[in-house]
This record gives C-alpha cells, sequence and structure tokens, in this order.
C-alpha cells in the first residue's frame, strides 16, 4: 500500500471557535481508511521530532519557548494558536511525521503524510499558523545523516512559502519553488528560488499553464536526490482564505502533473497536505484525499 504517515497528535485542541480546521487531519485518516488507502492499522506512526532536530533550522530560544508553551504573546499572536502543550505536541509531531515521510519516500519513491506543510515558518519564529518548519526540519535532518544533498521544494499552497525561502535563501543545496496567489498572506513575501504569482480567479487552465512552464526545467537543472511536494488545496474555488478559482478536477490535475514530473525521473517524492479551510471538515478532507488518490496511483504502477 501506499506508505502514509498519520499520528493522533496531528489533531490539537484549539477553542470551538477558532478558524483553524484542526479536525480535518483526523477526518482525513478516516476518510483514507474508508476509500480503501489504508487500514486502521496500516498508517505510519513518527516519532515526534526532537529539540535537537528543530534547532537546525529555527532559533533555539524560539524552540524553548514553544516547547515550554511560553511563546511570547506578540508571535503567538503571529502564529494565530494559542500556544499551548497540545499545540507544541502537534508541531513536533507533524515535523517529525514529514522526517518519516521523506525517509519511506527514499525507500519506496513515493509517501504521504496527513499533515505537514507548515511553510510560513521562519528561522527567528512561526507565523500563519505555522508553528515548526516541518519540510526544512526533515531537510536539516536527512542532510546531516548524509542520505541526500539536493532538495526541491514544490510549493503549490495558494499561500507563498516565505518561511521555507527564508530558511533557504542562503542555501543552495535547497530549490525552492512557489507557486500561490500574488495578492494573498504573507503581504511581505520573501523571494524563492522560483516565484510564479497568480492573479486573483487564475482556474484550471492558467494555473496548468504556470506551473507546466516551469517545473519540468527545474527539474532538469537542478536534479535534487529528494523532492518535497506541498499539495495545499487552498487554491480551491471554494476555500475560504484563497483567491484562486481551481476545481476538484483542478487540483487531481496538478497533484498528477507533479508526481509523473518527479517520479517519471525516479527522483524520491515525499508529499505533505499544505493549506486547505472550510468550515465543512468532510468536504475540506476529501480534498486533501485528492493527493493520497493520486499517489496511490503512482505508487500501484
Amino acid at each position: 500500500m501506499l506508505p502514509i504517515v498519520h499520528h493522533p497528535a496531528f489533531v490539537a485542541e484549539l477553542p470551538k471557535a477558532h478558524r483553524f480546521p484542526m479536525l480535518k487531519f483526523g477526518a482525513l485518516a478516516d476518510r483514507l481508511v474508508l476509500d480503501g488507502l489504508a487500514g486502521p492499522g496500516d498508517f505510519h506512526i513518527p516519532e515526534p521530532a526532537t529539540a535537537v532536530m528543530i534547532a537546525r533550522v529555527h532559533d533555539q530560544t524560539y524552540v524553548d519557548q514553544v516547547i515550554s508553551a511560553d511563546v511570547p504573546h506578540k508571535i503567538a499572536r503571529e502564529i494565530g494558536f494559542p500556544m499551548n502543550e497540545s499545540v507544541a505536541a502537534r508541531s513536533l509531531a507533524a515535523s517529525g511525521g514529514t522526517l518519516l515521510t521523506a525517509r519511506l519516500a527514499l525507500e519506496f519513491g513515493i509517501a504521504c503524510n496527513t499533515a505537514g506543510g507548515s511553510h510560513h515558518a521562519r528561522r527567528a519564529h512561526g507565523a500563519g499558523f505555522c508553528v515548526f518548519n516541518d519540510v526544512a526540519v526533515a531537510i536539516r535532518a536527512l542532510q546531516a545523516e548524509r542520505l541526500i544533498n539536493k532538495v526541491l521544494v514544490v510549493d503549490c499552497d495558494v499561500h507563498q512559502g516565505d518561511g521555507t525561502a527564508d530558511v533557504f535563501s542562503d542555501d543552495a543545496s535547497v530549490f525552492t519553488l512557489s507557486l500561490h496567489a500574488e495578492r494573498n498572506y504573507p503581504v511581505r513575501k520573501v523571494a524563492s528560488d522560483c516565484d510564479v504569482p497568480l492573479p486573483d480567479g487564475c482556474g484550471d487552465v492558467d494555473y496548468m499553464i504556470a506551473l507546466t512552464s516551469v517545473l519540468p526545467g527545474i527539474v532538469e537543472r537542478f536534479n535534487p536526490d529528494l523532492v518535497f511536494y506541498n499539495a495545499g488545496v487552498d487554491p480551491h474555488g471554494d476555500d475560504a482564505l484563497g483567491r484562486l478559482a481551481l476545481t476538484d478536477e483542478g487540483l487531481g490535475q496538478r497533484d498528477h502533473y507533479v508526481i509523473d514530473q518527479i517520479r517519471s525521473r525516479g527522483i524520491p517524492l515525499a508529499c505533505v497536505i499544505g493549506g486547505g479551510y472550510s468550515k465543512d471538515i468532510e468536504a475540506l478532507a476529501m480534498r486533501h484525499a485528492i493527493l493520497h488518490h493520486t499517489a496511490d496511483g503512482f505508487h500501484s504502477d
């Protein structure tokens, strides 16, 4: 079966009125079981990332503040979560989950997380519902173990991957690509190695024109040892925080294209789910599951 990573701690405790759809992570796992992509006991359960792993990416003081649930109010407000023990545990589990996803991708060619993609977390601290930058944590851990050298991050979340760009701004071993809504969060963007800003209302056809115009050349030129794919579903037209207009079919076409471009070259691919915002948790879980169904088709082949 497609290697899929999940941990119960991915669902942290938030106030009921909080606008972040935290329940989507558990709902996604349930959806994958219902759809037959995994049995209840088939998920790969990660070990939480250690403070040492996190500190390779983030300021040590900030790491200590998160783990001790003592984050300054100004930073907590920028993150957008109550910085309690449950949120800290979730952040460590999600980072460990993305690391395990990458290890499984190196072993089996492709693997998917049921969380991950916290791409607004910068070196100094988190932001935008992102506490730790799980993809960056995984990259640094694998590089430290000398399992990989060159890494490509393909970020298709509707928001620009400013945190990932910040972490790797002076690192030629990591190439960052971000396709995002030009007028969406963050207001102050950090330049990726390749940014593709898209106009409001961009739909399936124009999105795919933009994606196909940049991805093959980057993969060919950079020739990475591993690719991380942030498959955010917030470019969907019904997303509460997106400004684009992709359909379910468009998301599936996007995922299929990215996965095919990477796997057809024999490059391992680790997938994280990125952003997706809706009060309809079941609909959101089904939208995120498009990635796993698409990846399963490649794994089965």
